[in-house]
């Protein structure tokens, strides 16, 4: 299928981060083989602009809507977690290789224990979470 990363987020994000922004949690989980576009999908490139990816769309959007709204307050966090052969890993953490442990509790619901979570003002601050968390990333062939 040939799609601009723009159509793809206007179809399936967009109304995910909608959502987001009245409360509710939201994913967009890329899984695939190795070579079969999900970062790409997912970070883009920023040239042409109907490249960017959806994380960098989604950014964008969130802040928009959270820089016009007024009299609410706003408390934004990234984290960066890899699930790679199995294994959850804090690609914000100390030590990156270490492995995580998913949870659930009765309030907060599933979550991974001890990750990482980073204070961000906007869209620039959580992008260089993602560069950080980007650069922790575990890279190989899947066998298929």
């Amino acid at each position: 299928v040939n799609s601009v990363t723009e159509t793809i987020y206007e179809n399936i994000a967009f109304p995910l981060v909608e959502g987001v922004l009245e409360g509710y949690n939201g994913t967009v989980f890329a899984y695939g083989q190795t070579g079969c576009g999900k970062s790409f999908s997912m970070t883009g490139i920023e040239n042409p602009p109907t490249q960017r990816g959806i994380i960098p769309r989604a950014f964008k959007h969130i802040f928009d809507a959270v820089s016009s709204t007024e009299d609410a307050q706003f408390l934004i966090r990234g984290s960066y977690l890899e699930i790679y052969n199995e294994e959850i890993r804090d690609l914000l953490g100390q030590d990156h290789k270490m492995k995580l442990e998913l949870k659930e509790h009765p309030d907060k619901g599933v979550y991974v224990k001890d990750l990482t979570k980073k204070t961000v003002a906007d869209a620039d601050e959580i992008e260089g979470v993602m560069e950080t968390g980007g650069q922790n990333r575990s890279v190989g062939a899947t066998l298929m």
